[in-house]
């Protein structure tokens, strides 16, 4: 499943394409993803984008009359084509642009979304969601205090998105491991040193993987079709029984919270 830096990846590779041009019309092959494509995307003429933004996983595309909420599901991806070309089995949406491309949506397991909205303030999909990890208010103290008491075992409480968004399966594991944390302990076991470290490492983590295009592991390309390079830096993600690069010591895996869950049973306490 595309995380934050896939996302953000595609943010940043369709904005020149859209942001200041005009939506001439959108071309919807199958409306039926996880929920039914809005009747005002489908219906949607000669639309300014006014700016192309992120919020969590869903993709924002402003417009004068509200927004195009877009969610990438687990497999959908966004492509920049500068030319029309025939569409195949699972391209399902298009945005035909005033500078001659076309935005096409691929998606084959059609678990992503297309949804309208013309009040973000209002939007059920993001009402819920808490901080951007990458922004200030998600800081060590901050996380420190929500940590208090808390029972849950830490990595999957840095996924849940009431938390902070963004954190998936894969940079929750790698963060955990550079901040030499255990996935496998209590939330409320972290120092407010371990806060502080652990919120630096996640924001180091994130912005390593968009400056790399995001992480490849089954589905995910960027916009231009090129692969995200960062697989290539995993410490522990997807390393089992593999050598540490620090210590040499096999990588585990356990399963939390019905997820796989990599760490180092020696760089990580």
């Amino acid at each position: 499943m595309p995380e934050l830096p896939e996302v953000e990846t595609s943010r940043r590779g369709i904005e020149p394409w859209v942001a200041g041009h005009t939506i001439l019309r959108t071309v919807v092959r199958n409306g039926r993803l996880r929920w039914p494509v809005a009747d005002e995307i489908v219906d949607l003429r000669d639309q300014l984008v006014l700016s192309v933004q992120r919020r969590a996983k869903y993709l924002l595309l402003e417009l004068a009359t509200g927004w195009i909420i877009i969610h990438l599901g687990m497999s959908g991806r966004l492509r920049v084509l500068p030319q029309p070309q025939p569409p195949e089995k699972h391209d399902h949406v298009d945005l035909i642009m005033s500078n001659g491309c076309i935005i096409r949506y691929t998606d084959p397991r059609r678990f992503g979304a297309w949804l309208w909205s013309d009040d973000l303030a209002t939007s059920k999909v993001l009402l819920q969601l808490g901080p951007e990890p990458l922004s200030d208010e998600f800081n060590g103290q901050w996380l420190f205090e929500k940590s208090r008491k808390k029972h849950q075992l830490i990595k999957p409480w840095l996924m849940d998105n009431k938390l902070v968004v963004g954190v998936g399966n894969i940079y929750a594991s790698e963060s955990l491991f550079v901040a030499g944390i255990l996935p496998d302990r209590a939330a409320g076991s972290l120092s407010a040193t371990e806060a502080d470290l652990l919120v630096a490492t996640i924001k180091a983590v994130l912005l390593r993987s968009i400056e790399q295009g995001g992480t490849t592991l089954r589905d995910f390309l960027q916009s231009d079709g090129k692969p995200g390079y960062f697989v290539q830096e995993l410490q522990v993600y997807g390393r089992a029984g593999e050598n540490c690069r620090v210590c040499g010591t096999p990588i585990q895996n356990i399963k939390l919270g019905q997820r796989s869950s990599f760490f180092c049973p020696v760089c990580q306490h």
